[in-house]
């Protein structure tokens, strides 16, 4: 089945040309809808009346060259038609809701894959560029787990956190490439960043996920895109959880941004002289929700879904603890990764209690639990394997700590 080329309309083209000629500036957009109604009529007014709104200088340079305007707006078109990617325009029944409600909405999404997956309900996951390796096994996890339960996944694509949230949704991805994830970008949908997630992107499309950008092709990545990249995935989603930040992350804006807009964030602890994790434990001081375990986060966010979506979408795809269990041991065989179990699921034996209690999720070596436990090594190994049996531990370099 062929599928007609999307064609822009009168009204989109308008639309369009004044994102270009305000170079995507949220603030002068709505100021200029705001004082003349539409984008056509703010296109027709002369450069004196742009002048006394204010209007930046290069506005007003680029509104003075329509001819420039229209080049621009032709090889939009010409992408469209040759499905380089798709473009949503914010008064199309198919833009995503969600966005319509944030503060300053964008008037349009460039996209690239299933577009479809923005009208899920979508729970962001972010954090660290550069996280501890338990952190980016908590995040695949994590993203891995409430992708089962039926909820796509929202991050910003950057190294660390993003991309782990990313592949965790992915690794649900079945045959009929369902892959439950959503890439914001902070760059024209047409510039892949970082350079080296190339193949993070193909992945995502290929496995039927989506990646969105409100920015025009060939925007290349700069300080002030970024913000706005996380107010976009704080907007898409009903809620954010941060698996691990520093105090100055911009993870900490995307919590910020949610919370702004009435919605629940989800903070990760870690020990306290993690300073990878100061950022989570200030959002936890100043009310975050401290989870440690993805179910939580489903009990909660069920919570505030409208009846019809909870019966829809999440009672529907909502499966027992032991079912999630077995998918994630099934997955296991060829994503290599060790998930979480429910909470249910771990029972630690009475005579593994003490030494369970003296472990923590930072980690130690043999010596340091020989000297914290009082056990001979020899009773002390076969404790740790025990442990390590039944799920509540793991071994990472030399060091045990809990999972």
């Amino acid at each position: 089945m062929t599928v007609a080329p999307f064609i822009l309309s009168d009204d989109q083209r308008a639309i369009l040309a004044l994102w270009f000629e305000l170079n995507a500036s949220l603030s002068s957009y709505h100021k200029l809808i705001h004082s003349y109604g539409s984008a056509q009529l703010a296109l027709q007014v002369g450069i004196e009346s742009w002048r006394q709104l204010g209007m930046h200088h290069t506005h007003l340079t680029r509104h003075e060259q329509p001819e420039q305007t229209r080049a621009s707006i032709d090889k939009i078109q010409q992408a469209l038609i040759d499905n380089k990617y798709g473009l949503l325009f914010a008064e199309q029944p198919n833009f995503p809701t969600q966005l319509l409600e944030i503060y300053d909405p964008p008037p349009l999404l460039f996209y690239r894959g299933n577009s479809e997956l923005l009208h899920h309900t979508q729970i962001a996951i972010v954090g660290s560029r550069k996280p501890t390796t338990h952190a980016q096994k908590i995040t695949f996890d994590i993203a891995q787990y409430l992708a089962q339960a039926g909820y796509i996944i929202t991050s910003g694509l950057a190294i660390g956190v993003d991309k782990r949230a990313h592949l965790g949704a992915l690794a649900q991805a079945d045959m009929a490439n369902q892959g439950r994830t959503v890439g914001v970008m902070g760059t024209g949908i047409d510039v892949n960043y970082p350079n080296h997630h190339d193949q993070l992107f193909s992945q995502i499309i290929d496995k039927g996920g989506c990646i969105v950008s409100e920015l025009l092709p060939h925007t290349l990545p700069h300080k002030h895109t970024f913000p706005r990249r996380n107010r976009l995935v704080a907007g898409l989603s009903i809620a954010t959880i941060v698996t691990e930040a520093t105090i100055q992350s911009g993870s900490l804006i995307t919590a910020r941004l949610t919370s702004e807009q009435g919605k629940q964030v989800f903070a990760i602890p870690s020990h306290i002289d993690n300073a990878n994790a100061e950022g989570c434990h200030h959002l936890i001081r100043e009310g975050a929700t401290l989870i440690y375990h993805p179910q939580q986060v489903l009990d909660d966010v069920s919570l505030q879904l409208p009846v019809q979506s909870q019966s829809n979408e999440y009672l529907n795809t909502q499966i027992s603890s032991q079912a999630v269990s077995n998918l994630i041991a099934t997955s296991k065989k060829t994503i290599k990764q060790q998930p979480i179990k429910p909470l249910s699921s771990i029972t630690i034996p009475e005579h593994l209690t003490a030494l369970f209690e003296q472990l923590d999720w930072h980690g130690q070596d043999l010596d340091a639990l020989i000297i914290a436990s009082n056990l001979a090594p020899a009773q002390l190994i076969g404790q740790l394997m025990e442990l390590e049996l039944v799920g509540a531990i793991t071994v990472q370099g030399g060091r045990y700590l809990r999972i």
